[in-house]
C-alpha cells in the first residue's frame, strides 16, 4: 500500500548530527586555513585550523568532491557546523593499519627514533614502535653482560634507514601500534622454504659457528648443521670441520616452520654399516682414548669408529676414568655390546681380567 502524505510527513528526512557523529558531505569551497563542506539537509559545515590535518591521507580534497568530516560542534560561532578531517583522518588510518595486520603485509618503513627499548617509524601518519625482540635475527643487537648501555649505540643507527616490517598489533583505544622485522623475516623466509623438502641436497655457505653446530646460508634460507649432523666421528672442535665463509653442501633433514635442519655427514656413506664386517662382541681390540669424562671414556678404534667404555666397566672401585688412562693412551678392550642401527659401541677393560667360566 503507498505510503501516506501523513506518513511521508512524518518520516524524518535527516538524522541532526551530534558531537562526535561522522557526517558526509559535498565540498564547496576550499581557502588557505578553511574547507566548506554542504551537509544535505543540515546547515553548511566548516574545518579549519588544525583540524584540516589528515585528510588527505585518505580522499582527493576537491571542490564537488564528496568526503567525510567528524563533528566537534552544531554550530560555532558564525553559525556554521564545526567539522574535523583530523579524527576521520585518525580514524581511517587506524582502519588501514589493521586492514594491513590482517593481510599480514610486509611494508616498508622508515626509522625516526630509537630508544633502549627499541625503534620508531611513522606508518600511515601513526606512530610505530618495535621492540628490540622482534629485530630480525642478523640486525640484533648482541652485546656482552656488561655492555647493556651499548644497546642504544647500536639502535641509533638505524636512524633514517628501512626496514621490512609487519603490523602485529593495533590498539587505536591505547594508541598502541606495534611493527616487527622478525615477522616479515619470517614471512619471506616460508616463501623461499616452500621450494625445498626434506631430503633435498643444496649448496651454501658458512656464515656462522656456535658452540652446539654452524649456521649455513643457501639461496636466501638461512639452515642449521647440529654438532651431531657434522661429521660420522667424533667432534670436539667445530671449526677442524668447518669454517666460516666455507662452501659446503649438506641435505635437509628436516623443516619446521622457519627452521631447516641440515646434515653434511649424510652425504658421505655411513661407515657404522659394515662394522659388522669389522667387529663382533668378544672381539680384543686396540683403541686410543679421545676424551674422559665422569662416565666413562671415548675411544678411537678405527678412523670413524668411536666406542664408550663406561666407568663401570674400567675396574672394580673405580670412579674417575683419569685415573685408568689419559688422553691419547692406547689400550686394548673388549667388545662387549655392538649396535650398528644406533652407532654404539660398548667396550670394557673389567671383562678382559674376567676368567672364562668352564662348563
Amino acid at each position: 500500500m503507498a505510503a501516506t502524505m501523513k506518513q511521508l510527513l512524518e518520516k524524518p528526512l535527516f538524522k541532526i548530527p551530534s558531537v562526535g557523529d561522522i557526517v558526509s558531505g559535498v565540498v564547496l569551497y576550499m581557502g588557505k586555513n578553511e574547507v566548506h563542506i554542504d551537509i544535505p539537509g543540515f546547515r553548511t559545515g566548516i574545518v579549519r585550523g588544525p583540524e584540516l590535518a589528515g585528510q588527505s591521507a585518505y580522499v582527493d580534497l576537491k571542490v564537488g568532491n564528496t568526503v567525510e568530516a567528524t563533528v566537534l560542534d552544531l554550530e560555532n560561532e558564525r553559525g556554521m557546523l564545526e567539522l574535523s578531517f583530523r579524527y576521520i583522518g585518525e580514524k581511517r588510518s587506524w582502519e588501514q593499519v589493521e586492514a594491513m595486520r590482517k593481510s599480514a603485509e610486509v611494508i616498508t618503513v622508515r626509522i625516526t627514533e630509537a630508544n633502549k627499548g627499541g625503534l620508531v617509524a611513522k606508518i600511515n601518519n601513526l606512530p610505530a614502535f618495535m621492540p628490540v625482540s622482534q629485530l630480525a635475527s642478523e640486525h640484533y643487537p648482541r652485546v656482552g653482560r656488561h655492555e647493556q648501555s651499548k644497546i642504544l649505540e647500536k639502535l641509533r643507527a638505524f636512524i633514517n634507514k628501512q626496514l621490512q616490517v609487519q603490523i602485529i598489533t593495533v590498539d587505536p583505544i591505547d594508541k598502541k601500534l606495534i611493527m616487527s622485522e622478525r615477522a616479515a623475516s619470517e614471512a619471506a623466509a616460508r616463501v623461499a622454504i616452500s621450494k625445498f623438502n626434506v631430503g633435498d641436497i643444496v649448496e651454501g655457505e658458512v656464515i656462522k659457528l656456535a658452540d652446539y653446530g654452524a649456521y649455513i646460508k643457501f639461496e636466501s634460507v638461512e639452515g642449521f648443521v647440529h654438532l651431531s649432523e657434522v661429521s660420522w666421528g667424533l667432534v670436539e672442535k667445530l671449526d677442524d670441520f668447518l669454517k666460516i665463509g666455507d662452501k659446503v653442501k649438506a641435505q635437509i633433514i628436516s623443516i619446521d616452520g622457519v627452521r631447516v635442519m641440515l646434515s653434511t655427514k649424510r652425504l658421505t656413506l655411513d661407515p657404522w654399516q659394515n662394522v659388522d664386517g669389522k667387529f663382533k662382541v668378544g672381539d680384543i681390540i686396540k683403541g686410543k682414548v679421545l676424551r674422559a669424562n665422569p662416565y666413562g671414556l671415548f675411544i678411537e678404534v678405527d678412523k670413524d669408529i668411536h666406542g664408550l667404555a663406561h666407568v663401570s666397566e674400567l675396574g672394580e672401585g673405580v670412579n674417575d676414568p683419569l685415573l685408568i688412562a689419559k688422553i691419547g693412551d692406547e689400550l686394548e678392550f673388549k667388545i662387549i655390546a655392538l649396535e650398528p642401527e644406533n652407532h654404539k659401541l660398548s667396550l670394557s677393560l673389567k671383562a678382559l681380567k674376567e676368567t672364562p667360566k668352564t662348563e
